[in-house]
C-alpha cells in the first residue's frame, strides 16, 4: 500500500487511473502478496487525506468565480512540525557577520518591516518569555525595552530602549530616548501574549508567486492562473529544491487578485488566531502566525499586482513614475529620467489613484477615468471590472430614464458604492498589511535580464546575420569551442542555438550571455558589441550568491545598470523609450539593499514547477480542473511530509508521524529522494579527493613515482617528494577546492600559493594538467599549470589576462588544501587570430557518421582571458583579483550630454515623419476631391527618398495625438503592439547604429519594397 501510494503521487512521472490499475494487476500476476484493489488504495489515500492531508479549500470569488484554496496554514505547519525542516527555519532577522547571503541578511527584514509583523518574543526556556513593547530587566539590574530581537554571532540579541526606574509607580526615559517611547506603556503586557497562550509564538514570511500557464502540454493554449508560495524563513540552498515549491490554488476562471483575497484571508486568520504546530525541534507546543514578503512573479504580473497600467504605457514603471506623454520622453529632461529612478510610488498613492477613478465613475463618464490612469499610469486589472460595470449602470440608468439629473444617477452610484466593501471592491494586494507592491516586487533577473536585456543583444545580433551563413556558421563553431570549464553549464549546442534562434529559452540565452564577448567583436557592429560587454558584466554582478561588501557591490551594480542603459541608447535609443525593463534595472541598487542577493528572489524553480502542475492538469478530467489539481497536489504534500518524518495531528489531539521503516526509506532510496525533489545537500570535505576508475579487468591502481609524471618539471618538486622512498602516487578524478566544488583535470583555479613566503604571492592562477594522491597516507596533490595576471585588461573584452610566468611554461605542485575556486578561462582568439577550421566526423546517434563537421582550432599561443562574465564564482572572483581588473568603468563621465544628444535626433526623426505625414495626408485629401496639388512624380520622389510607405506615414500622423494603447500584458515583449507611429520613430533610430530594428516584421518589408 505505502509503495503504491508513493507510486501515485511522484510530482514528475504521474499516473493515471488505468496505469494504476494496469501496475496493480502486474503486481498481481507476479505473485506480490498483500496487493490492494485499486478501490481499496483510494480509499486508504482518501483516509490519509483526511488526517494529515492538506485540506483544499472552496472559495468563491466577489465576481462569483469557483475555484479550490489548498490552506496555507497547513502548509507552513508541516515545516515546522518536520523535524528534517525545522531546525532551518529562522524566525529573527540577523545582523550578518561576514558575507550576506540571505534575506534576514538584508534591510527590509532588518529595519524596515513593521515592527509589529516580527516574532515577538523570544523563549529562554522553561516557559519564560520576553516580549517585545515590554518592560524587561537585565542580569545586571537595568531595565530596558526591546522592540526587535536580532540575531548576531549565532546568538538572539535585543534592540531595545534603556529604561531608568525613578520609584515604584512611574518611569521615565532618558535624554536619548524618542518621546513616543513613552506609548509604550500601552503594551503592557504586549497583546501578543494573550493570542500566544502560553506557547512560543513566532512568524512566517511567504514569497507569493503567480503567473499565467497552460494546462496542456500541447502547443494548444489552456490559460491557467496558478499561485505557487515558498517559506522564505528557510535557507536559499533549500528554497531551491522542488520539494519546498509550494502549489497553492488555480483556475481557468478566476485571476490572481481573486484567488488572493481568499489566501489573504487565510493568512489574517493566523494574527488573531496563530497555528498551533509540535515543534519538530522541542516538541512542545509552538504558534505561528503568516505574512507575506514579496511577490516574486514575472513582470507584467508584478504590475497586476501592484495596480499599475503596464509596461506599454506612458507611465510605465510600476516602482516610480518615470514617463509621460511621448513628447515629453523625447525631450532632455524626458529622455534623461528613463535613465534614472523617479519618485517612488506607494501603495497608499496607488489605492488613492483607484478610489478617485471608482469616483469618477461615478459620473458616467470614462474619459476622465482614462486621463487619471494615463497620467497617472494606475490602471488596476481588478477594481477596473468594478469602474467598467458602474460606467454601464449609470448608462443603463439615464437609458432606462432620460429626464433623471445626472447628479442625483451619481448620488445613487456613490451610496452603492460605499455600501461594497473595500475588500471587494479593491485590489486586496493594497489592502495586505505589511506588503507593498510597489517595494516588494522586486526586480526578476530571469525574466528581466535573461528573457530581456539578453534576449533583445540577441535578437539584435542574430537578425543580422539573417543573409550571411559565413557568419552563422562562424559564430557556430566558435560557441561549440567554448571552455565550458567552470561555468557550472550543460553542454553547448551550438547548432541548436543558431538553428531555433529566435526560440531560445533562459537556460540558452544564460550560455550566450557569459560567452558572447569571445565570439561576436567582429561580427556585429561596435555599438552592439558594447551592449554584449556590459550585459554580460552586469548579469555576472547580479548572480551572485553572497556579497561581502554591500557598499562596494552596490556601487559596481549602479555603474553597470548605467553602462548597460547607455550601451543601449547608443546602440538603438528607441530601446529606452519602449523597453521598459530596461529601466527597471535601474531599481536593482534598491531590491538588493532590502532582499540580499538576487537570486534569492528568482522564478526559476516557479518556473520548473509549472511542469508538475501541467502533470495533474493533463490528468483531470476538465470538468472540475482547480479542485481535481489542488487535490492532487495537496496529496502529494502530504506525502511528502510523512517521507521526511514530519509530525501531524490526530483526531483526538495526538501528534503522531509515520514509521522508521517509512522514514528510513527515503533515506536509503537517492532515487525516491530524486523523484519527490528532496536533495539532502552533498557535503565536499575540502582536500578529499576521489581516484579514477579502473579500467575494465584491471583490480589495482597504478602507483606511480613523482618522477614518473609531469610532476617532474615542478618548480617546488622537492617539496613533496623526500629523501625517504616515496610509496608512490596514484592518479584522481578530482580533488575538492576550499569552495567545496570538484576540481579534474582542464579545470582552471586560483590556488593558496605554497613558495608564497619565497615569492612574496599569496595566490596562483594555473591550470590543472594532474591530480595524484600518495598511496599510503592519501595526501593528495594537484599539479598546476601557472599563469600571471597581466596588470592591465584586454583591449577588445576588458578583461583580465593571462600570460605564462616569465614568458615560458610553468608549473606548480599545491596540496588538495590549497586549491580556492575554479574560474571560467577562455583562449584569447582576438589577438592570437584563430581562424583555422579542420574538420571531423560528426557524431549522431552516439556514433560517427559519415559526415564532416568543422570546427576551430586554437593557435598555440599561451595567453588566456579571465571570463569575468561567468556567473559560476563571480564573487570569489571579485574578490581574488585586484580590484582595478574587476571594477566596472563608467562608460561616460557626462552622461547627461550623451542623454542630450540622443533626444535631440529622437526629436528630429519625430519632426521630419510628422511633417512628411502632413503632406501625404494633403495629398490624399486632394486627391479624393479630384484636384491634385502637385505632379505624381514628385510624390512617388518624396516616397523613394524617405523609404517610407503611406501605411507607415499616416502612423506617424498620429505619434503625438494618439496615446500608446492598453495592450494585454505578455512577458515576452520583443514584439511590439503599440500604434503603428511607433514602428516609425524605430524604424529610423535604428539607422543611428547602423542596423535595423527587431520589430521589422513583413507588413514593413513590403512598405520599404
Amino acid at each position: 500500500m505505502f509503495l503504491l501510494d508513493t507510486l501515485d503521487n511522484l510530482p514528475r512521472l504521474r499516473l493515471s487511473d488505468s496505469l494504476m490499475r494496469a501496475v496493480i494487476w502486474v503486481l498481481r500476476e507476479s505473485g506480490a502478496n498483500h496487493v490492494p484493489t485499486f478501490d481499496r488504495l483510494r480509499k486508504c489515500q482518501s483516509r490519509l487525506r483526511k488526517q494529515c492531508g492538506v485540506p483544499s479549500l472552496p472559495c468563491k470569488s466577489p465576481r462569483g468565480n469557483v475555484f479550490f484554496l489548498n490552506d496555507p496554514r497547513s502548509i507552513i505547519a508541516k515545516d515546522w512540525a518536520n523535524p528534517s525542516i525545522r531546525p532551518h527555519i529562522h524566525v529573527y532577522p540577523e545582523i550578518p557577520d561576514g558575507p550576506i547571503t540571505e534575506f534576514w541578511h538584508a534591510e527590509k527584514w532588518r529595519k524596515d518591516l513593521d515592527l509589529d509583523i516580527l516574532s515577538p518574543m523570544f523563549d529562554a526556556g522553561q516557559r519564560r518569555h520576553f516580549y517585545v513593547k515590554e518592560l524587561s530587566r537585565l542580569h545586571d539590574g537595568q531595565f530596558v525595552i526591546p522592540i526587535r530581537w536580532l540575531m548576531y554571532h549565532g546568538k538572539v540579541h535585543a534592540d531595545a530602549f534603556l529604561v531608568t526606574v525613578q520609584d515604584v509607580s512611574t518611569t521615565h526615559f532618558s535624554a536619548n530616548i524618542p518621546c513616543h517611547a513613552k506609548n509604550y506603556s500601552a503594551y503592557m503586557p504586549n497583546p501578543d501574549r494573550k493570542i500566544a497562550q502560553g506557547d512560543p509564538l513566532y512568524t512566517s514570511l511567504i514569497d507569493y508567486f503567480a503567473d499565467d500557464v497552460s494546462g496542456n502540454q500541447s502547443k494548444s493554449w489552456n490559460k491557467h492562473w496558478n499561485v505557487y508560495m515558498s517559506h522564505k524563513n528557510l535557507p536559499r540552498e533549500m528554497l531551491q529544491q522542488e520539494v519546498h515549491v509550494h502549489f497553492i490554488s488555480t483556475s481557468p476562471h478566476a485571476t490572481i487578485p481573486e484567488q488572493f483575497i481568499h489566501f489573504k484571508k487565510a493568512i489574517e486568520t493566523t494574527h488573531s488566531d496563530p497555528v498551533v504546530v509540535r515543534d519538530g525541534c522541542s516538541g512542545e507546543a509552538t504558534r505561528f502566525r503568516i505574512h507575506i514578503n514579496t511577490d516574486t512573479s514575472d513582470n507584467p504580473m508584478q504590475s497586476e499586482v501592484s495596480g499599475h497600467i503596464g509596461g506599454k504605457s506612458n507611465k510605465p514603471c510600476r516602482k516610480c513614475d518615470v514617463g509621460g506623454s511621448l513628447k515629453e520622453k523625447i525631450s532632455n529632461e524626458g529622455f534623461h529620467s528613463l535613465f534614472e529612478t523617479g519618485n517612488p510610488r506607494t501603495k497608499e498613492d496607488t489605492l488613492g489613484h483607484v478610489k478617485v477613478q471608482i469616483a469618477l465613475a461615478c459620473k458616467g463618464v470614462k474619459e476622465p477615468v482614462q486621463a487619471d490612469q494615463t497620467s497617472s499610469g494606475v490602471k488596476d486589472g481588478y477594481s477596473q471590472y468594478w469602474i467598467d460595470h458602474l460606467l454601464q449602470r449609470f448608462q443603463e440608468m439615464k437609458t432606462r430614464e432620460p429626464s433623471r439629473p445626472r447628479e442625483e444617477i451619481q448620488k445613487e452610484l456613490e451610496d452603492s458604492n460605499e455600501a461594497i466593501a473595500d475588500e471587494v471592491k479593491y485590489n486586496p494586494f493594497l489592502l495586505m498589511k505589511g506588503f507593498d507592491p510597489s517595494r516588494d516586487t522586486p526586480l526578476e533577473i530571469l525574466h528581466t535580464h535573461l528573457l530581456g536585456d539578453g534576449k533583445y543583444a540577441w535578437h539584435g545580433t542574430h537578425t543580422l546575420w539573417k543573409n550571411d551563413d559565413e557568419k552563422k556558421a562562424l559564430y557556430t563553431i566558435r560557441l561549440q569551442a567554448t571552455n565550458m570549464m567552470g561555468l557550472s553549464l550543460p553542454p553547448i549546442r551550438a547548432k541548436y542555438i543558431m538553428q531555433y534562434a529566435n526560440s531560445l529559452i533562459g537556460r540558452q540565452l544564460k550560455a550566450i550571455i557569459q560567452t558572447a564577448a569571445f565570439h561576436v567583436y567582429d561580427l556585429v557592429p561596435q555599438e552592439l558589441y558594447s551592449v554584449w560587454l556590459a550585459v554580460g558584466e552586469l548579469c555576472a554582478l547580479l548572480w551572485v550568491p553572497e556579497i561581502h561588501n554591500m557598499e562596494q557591490y552596490l556601487h559596481d551594480v549602479d555603474i553597470a545598470v548605467d553602462n548597460m542603459l547607455d550601451a543601449f541608447a547608443e546602440y538603438d535609443p528607441t530601446k529606452i523609450l519602449y523597453k521598459v525593463k530596461l529601466h527597471i534595472s535601474k531599481h536593482a541598487v534598491e531590491d538588493i539593499r532590502r532582499q540580499g542577493p538576487l537570486i534569492g528572489v528568482c522564478t526559476e524553480g516557479y518556473e520548473s514547477y509549472n511542469a508538475v502542475f501541467r502533470m495533474c492538469s493533463i490528468l483531470s478530467n476538465h470538468l472540475a480542473p482547480s479542485r481535481d489539481i489542488s487535490r492532487q497536489l495537496a496529496d502529494q504534500e502530504s506525502l511528502k511530509h510523512r517521507l521526511t518524518g514530519g509530525w501531524w495531528p490526530t483526531q483526538d489531539g495526538t501528534w503522531v508521524q509515520a514509521g522508521t521503516g517509512i522514514r528510513d526509506f527515503l533515506q536509503q532510496q537517492t532515487i525516491l529522494q530524486r523523484l519527490i525533489g528532496w536533495l539532502p545537500k552533498k557535503i565536499l570535505t575540502p582536500g578529499n579527493h576521489k581516484l579514477l576508475p579502473l579500467p575494465k579487468g584491471q583490480r589495482h591502481h597504478l602507483v606511480l613515482s613523482l618522477e614518473a609524471t609531469a610532476a617532474m618539471t615542478a618548480l617546488n618538486l622537492s617539496m613533496f617528494n623526500s629523501a625517504l622512498p616515496s610509496p608512490g602516487w596514484c592518479r584522481c578524478k578530482y580533488i575538492v577546492s576550499q569552495s567545496r566544488e570538484e576540481c579534474m583535470v582542464g579545470h582552471w583555479v586560483f590556488a593558496d600559493n605554497p613558495i608564497a613566503n619565497e615569492h612574496g604571492n599569496g595566490a596562483v592562477v594555473g591550470r590543472i594538467t594532474d591530480v595524484l594522491a600518495e598511496n599510503i597516507t592519501g595526501r593528495a596533490i594537484a599539479l598546476l599549470e601557472i599563469y600571471e595576471v597581466a596588470a592591465t585588461r584586454h583591449r577588445v573584452t576588458n578583461m583580465p589576462v593571462l600570460v605564462e610566468r616569465q614568458g615560458e611554461p610553468s608549473s606548480l605542485l599545491v596540496p588538495a588544501t590549497s586549491i580556492q575556486f575554479t574560474v571560467n578561462v577562455q583562449h584569447d582568439c582576438i589577438d592570437a587570430g584563430c581562424s583555422r577550421r579542420a574538420e571531423r566526423p560528426a557524431r549522431q546517434e552516439r556514433v560517427q557518421s559519415d559526415l564532416m563537421e568543422q570546427y576551430l582550432e586554437h593557435e598555440d599561443t599561451h595567453r588566456y582571458i579571465i571570463n569575468t562574465h561567468a556567473f559560476h564564482n563571480a564573487h570569489l572572483l571579485r574578490l581574488a583579483l585586484p580590484r582595478d581588473l574587476v571594477a566596472p568603468i563608467p562608460r561616460h563621465i557626462d552622461r547627461r550630454a550623451i542623454h542630450d544628444k540622443f533626444a535631440q535626433k529622437l526629436r528630429t526623426i519625430h519632426d521630419d515623419r510628422k511633417t512628411q505625414a502632413a503632406a501625404r495626408k494633403a495629398q490624399k485629401q486632394a486627391q479624393e476631391k479630384g484636384v491634385r496639388t502637385q505632379p505624381q512624380e514628385e510624390s512617388s520622389s518624396v516616397t523613394s527618398q524617405t523609404g517610407l510607405g503611406e501605411g507607415e506615414a499616416s502612423g506617424s500622423a498620429q505619434l503625438l495625438d494618439v496615446p500608446p494603447s492598453t495592450v494585454q500584458h505578455t512577458e515576452d515583449d520583443i514584439e511590439m503592439t503599440e500604434e503603428s507611429h511607433e514602428l516609425n520613430i524605430v524604424a529610423q533610430a535604428s539607422e543611428l547604429s547602423g542596423h535595423r530594428d527587431e520589430r521589422e516584421g513583413p507588413a514593413r518589408k513590403r512598405h520599404r519594397s
